[in-house]
């Protein structure tokens, strides 16, 4: 339990205001796993391997320009690239074993299992509009290349529409800027968006689900 204490002012006998804390609790918070991958040849085979397959998967293209995906995906078009590519292999191993010390960090009984992954290559300028992941329970990204002004990781408070009458605050969307090697794994009810780059280069990155 985080206790955060606040301030309450109260008038003593002399009329003065004397400040006295308050303890309040935070309740249901969301929370959010980041790690660096650390492992920069991995990374290497993982960019090499996503531009061949926007070079070579047609399905994956045609996917993308009827959706206009403002680059390529494979999410429509390939789910076995674990099985395909020994570098996919090898990072579903890696991405495992953070999936289980996210399952253990949120108090959960269960091994989570990886159910499906994809490579994006998102060029300047393109977004993903806000989304959910529905029937999973942990999803995340690999940012495999980022060059300066790649388009940041936005999450919306889960609250937000039940907020109704409640004013408006400062802290309604967390920004996470990306960067080479970072991964970052959430609950897959989390609402999240990609937000549109300002750089030049291509933004690599890899999404998954774990069920």
């Amino acid at each position: 339990m985080t206790v955060v204490w606040t301030v309450h002012a109260v008038a003593t006998k002399g009329g003065a205001l004397q400040r006295k804390p308050m303890p309040t609790r935070s309740l249901f918070v969301t929370q959010l796993y980041e790690a660096d991958l650390g492992d920069q040849p991995l990374l290497d085979e993982l960019a090499h391997s996503i531009e061949a397959l926007a070079r070579d998967d047609e399905a994956g293209r045609s996917w993308s320009r009827a959706h206009r995906y403002a680059g390529y995906t494979s999410y429509a078009s390939l789910n076995d690239l674990p099985k395909r590519d020994p570098a996919f292999s090898d990072l579903a191993k890696v991405l495992q074993r953070h999936a289980v010390a996210f399952a253990r960090e949120l108090g959960w009984d269960v091994k989570p299992k990886l159910d499906s992954l994809w490579a994006n290559l998102l060029k300047s300028g393109g977004h993903h509009s806000g989304h959910i992941h529905p029937q999973s329970m942990i999803s995340g990204t690999l940012y495999v290349e980022a060059p300066k002004g790649s388009g940041a990781t936005r999450f919306e408070d889960p609250r937000l529409p039940l907020m109704m009458a409640a004013p408006s605050r400062g802290d309604t969307f967390v920004t996470v800027e990306p960067r080479p090697g970072l991964l970052l794994l959430w609950e897959s009810w989390l609402r999240h968006e990609v937000l549109p780059g300002t750089g030049k280069g291509e933004r690599l990155s890899i999404s998954f689900n774990f069920a």
